[in-house]
């Protein structure tokens, strides 16, 4: 199941959202999303789980709960709308 995290500060790394992630169960794949031109976390993320009643597990456990003083906001990431194309 693919998480959507947000709010996140900052200064959190894809390690301490694995960690984080973790104690619910196995995480696949975790990813801070950056700004193209500055490289800097634009403050949300995606965090990929097998288990889908681990990944809710993890969404219950850690929704509204901090991590490096800002409250995370987390939940079930819904799929990305289809872009068309122009040409």
């Amino acid at each position: 199941m693919n998480i959507y995290v947000g709010n996140l500060g900052y200064d959190v790394t894809e390690s301490d959202l694995r960690e984080a992630f973790a104690e619910s169960g196995e995480v696949t794949t975790v990813s801070i999303i950056s700004d193209r031109q500055s490289g800097d976390s634009k403050g949300f993320g995606f965090v990929e789980m097998p288990d889908k009643n681990d990944a809710q597990t993890a969404i219950k456990n850690l929704h509204d709960k901090p991590l490096k003083g800002r409250n995370m906001r987390v939940n079930e990431a819904k799929p990305r709308p289809q872009r068309h194309s122009t040409f």
